[in-house]
């Protein structure tokens, strides 16, 4: 992969997240990148449901992408720091997990994630579908 120059060590992690990250499909990774922010909104999305601890949304976020946890921590962080996520330690068979539960500024952020993800998914299916051209 050729980085662009002039880009912050955020953007570049982004860029590269982007570019390793693949959509999974049994054991073949497909040709479909997904984006950090995608992963975000799904993190999102699973702590909206049900306050959940890191290894829980890893392996639910692997049912559609190959990450790793060592990917997944630092966006949960990312998620943490802005307002989105607020963690709480609860003991489960003698050890501390680290539980992410969603805050209000995090269900706002879903919203409207639910309209930028709408838009993205009909014009994806309006090319495929032959309805958009340009």
């Amino acid at each position: 992969i050729v980085l662009p120059e002039g880009y912050s060590d955020e953007a570049l992690r982004l860029i590269l997240l982007h570019e390793l990250v693949h959509i999974k499909k049994g054991d073949d990774c497909m040709y479909f990148p997904v984006s950090a922010l995608l992963i975000e909104y799904l993190i999102l999305t699973i702590v909206e449901t049900q306050d959940s601890y890191g290894y829980e949304i890893s392996q639910t976020i692997k049912l559609v992408a190959d990450i790793k946890e060592s990917t997944l921590y630092p966006i949960l962080k990312k998620l943490e720091k802005a307002g989105f996520l607020t963690t709480y330690s609860q003991e489960f068979q003698g050890r501390k997990r680290k539980y992410y539960s969603i805050t209000e500024s995090g269900k706002e952020q879903i919203e409207y994630l639910n309209g930028e993800w709408a838009v993205y998914r009909d014009t994806i299916d309006g090319i495929v579908e032959g309805r958009i051209r340009r």
